[in-house]
């Protein structure tokens, strides 16, 4: 019987391979959304001599395209907005004769999903490293047929943290004061070693096995939501792991960018503003690749960038998530990136998105953000972007000290670039995060200090952002090394001698720098002058203080004001307050975090190495 198939597809001049589809992406689409238009990839052996059909009310086959490889067709199909949600049967024609069928599905949409809201500056980012930050579920540490198995012995090495892990600590996070959660990627990232951390994804359609399934994924979002949480989700357009199974049998030969080959980037990044740089300098910066173990997209493949942006709305509808943080933004496409951030917004308008690109120059990050308008005619459309010059700034300023143009002083004078953003108020501050040492290694371990810094980053524009672990001291090498400072959570894996989660073991130090934190943050939760109040700020004198005010009507007009006076010197000093009349004369003010009332006379004590947070009224 196998000798007379073969015998019958050869004679027809159809493989009988091609009667396999191994894969149809996505798998399912939702009724009613904007982006109605979609264009499937449908990848089987020899499959592109074969001709789609569908036979369904509310769907129709609207193109068909084949490219420079025969086992890959792009198929795009139209969901009416009356169609009804149920299982679609995709068939696959040679002369005029079914030779293979694969299911799809299109279903109904959760009610106000087009009306998501996204974050905002009254919201505050947790972010994790899933794989360090609690083992929920210790079966799937290590799963047969995956490279990588579970090493907690390695710095770099696969721990366990999964989604089950996270799920149980959400109530620690909402505990904290935050809004929103931020775990680095969670697809699939089935490379041989070094893969925890989530950035060389093999499968754009799969959450990996070790840390649970897609439906896992999803259950976290709904809980999270129940919680006050939104779920928010690490999206890498740029590149894929080298074991992604693209790199098996490539769509396209421009797939890839330099063919497939290993060709590293320069990391220019001034390169796609600078007006007089080389055309090939941009291009080393765009189309490099970080390592060979990371193969760069090529975004101007249309197959390719309709994949990516699908693929991310896919997420969003699937697991109903609030937002999307892109990493290394600006080394992608620009003109792709513009595009993906129209659609995004288009189908979902109060969504929320930032970017990642790390310059201490405000004039490149503000080049991506929306409403920016650019010289070289860009339209970016990112709501927000990762305030990288500020973190480095505020970083510096700790340990520097104060001069006529450093200490405070560089700060402020950063903060003061703001103009060059078209709405600096949604850009995300920090003070560190999973590419950066740990704020505690860089000060040295310098507790007051670190408080100082924290204070600043939940009082000053923007949406806060706090990684994980830094709450109970985590503090890592001082020198980068990216396995040691995405530490374990203490308490978060069966036997740990300290858990965060609920203060056993944890030294005094820990549990105190725990209550600044959720003292902090719960404070700003509640106080609305630090999502949406006016900010100005005070040049600092020199003597290692720096003020600012957050408020809503223009001051001396009676109006509610935050101020924030930080105190970076190892000594108490006395604030004078004659300059900060506008918003003090005539008034009172109490300890925001203790609700004390607190004198306003000529001068304020402002304790050595501090933040001073005061309500005034």
């Amino acid at each position: 019987m196998r000798l007379l198939s073969c015998v019958f597809a050869l004679l027809s001049g159809f493989p009988a391979s091609a009667q396999t589809v191994d894969r149809v992406e996505p798998a399912n689409w939702w009724v009613g959304m904007k982006h109605h238009a979609v264009e499937l990839m449908v990848h089987g052996k020899g499959i592109a001599a074969a001709t789609p059909r569908i036979d369904r009310p509310g769907v129709s086959l609207r193109d068909v395209q084949r490219g420079d490889n025969p086992n890959y067709l792009f198929v795009t199909v139209d969901i009416a907005s009356d169609a009804p949600a149920g299982e679609v049967a995709i068939e696959f024609l040679r002369n005029g004769k079914a030779v293979a069928t694969h299911p799809w599905r299109i279903d109904a949409r959760e009610p106000g999903s087009a009306q998501r809201r996204g974050f905002d500056a009254s919201d505050a980012i947790y972010l994790v490293t899933p794989d360090r930050f609690a083992n929920g579920d210790a079966s799937n540490d290590s799963i047969a047929g995956m490279r990588e198995r579970a090493n907690r012995g390695s710095a770099n090495g696969r721990h366990g943290g999964d989604i089950a892990g996270m799920r149980r600590r959400l109530g620690y996070i909402a505990s904290l004061g935050f809004t929103q959660l931020w775990p680095t990627p969670l697809l699939e990232n089935d490379q041989p070693d070094s893969s925890y951390h989530g950035y060389a994804i093999t499968d754009l359609y799969r959450i990996d096995p070790r840390m649970g399934s897609n439906a896992d994924y999803r259950v976290l979002a709904r809980e999270a939501k129940a919680q006050g949480i939104g779920l928010v989700m690490d999206v890498v357009l740029n590149h894929i792991g080298a074991e992604h199974w693209w790199m098996r049998d490539l769509p396209a030969a421009d797939w890839i960018n330099h063919g497939g080959r290993f060709v590293p980037t320069n990391h220019h990044r001034t390169t796609i503003q600078d007006p007089h740089a080389a055309p090939g300098d941009r291009a080393a910066f765009t189309d490099g690749w970080f390592v060979d173990a990371m193969p760069d997209l090529n975004q101007r493949n249309p197959h390719l960038a309709r994949y990516l942006i699908q693929n991310t709305l896919w997420w969003i509808e699937y697991a109903g998530l609030s937002g999307i943080r892109e990493d290394t933004f600006g080394y992608a496409d620009a003109d792709f990136l513009s595009a993906w951030g129209k659609a995004i917004l288009d189908e979902y308008p109060g969504f929320s998105m930032v970017g990642e690109e790390w310059s201490t120059n405000p004039a490149v990050v503000a080049h991506w953000q929306r409403g920016k308008a650019n010289r070289d005619g860009h339209v970016p459309h990112m709501p927000s972007m990762m305030d990288f010059p500020l973190n480095l700034s505020l970083r510096t300023a700790l340990l520097q000290p104060d001069t006529w143009e450093g200490g405070w002083l560089s700060l402020y004078e950063m903060l003061g670039n703001d103009f060059l953003y078209p709405d600096p108020g949604r850009l995300v501050v920090f003070a560190e995060n999973h590419d950066t040492t740990r704020l505690l290694a860089h000060l040295d371990g310098d507790i007051g200090l670190w408080k100082v810094a924290m204070a600043y980053v939940a009082t000053i524009r923007g949406t806060p952002q706090f990684y994980y672990g830094s709450e109970v001291l985590l503090r890592g090498p001082k020198q980068r090394n990216d396995g040691e400072l995405r530490a374990d959570m203490p308490g978060g894996w069966v036997g740990d001698a300290a858990n965060a989660f609920n203060g056993a073991g944890l030294a005094a130090t820990q549990r105190d720098a725990q209550d600044y934190i959720r003292r902090l943050f719960q404070w700003r939760k509640r106080t609305p002058l630090l999502h949406a109040g006016k900010l100005m700020h005070f040049a600092p004198a020199g003597d290692g203080t720096y003020v600012y005010f957050r408020y809503d009507d223009a001051p001396g007009a009676g109006g509610k004001a935050v101020m924030v006076a930080l105190n970076k010197g190892a000594d108490a000093k006395p604030l004078a307050l004659g300059r900060f009349g506008a918003f003090l004369r005539g008034r009172t003010a109490r300890d925001a975090l203790s609700g004390k009332p607190v004198a306003l006379g000529a001068a304020l004590v402002l304790p050595a190495k501090s933040a001073t947070l005061l309500e005034i009224e």
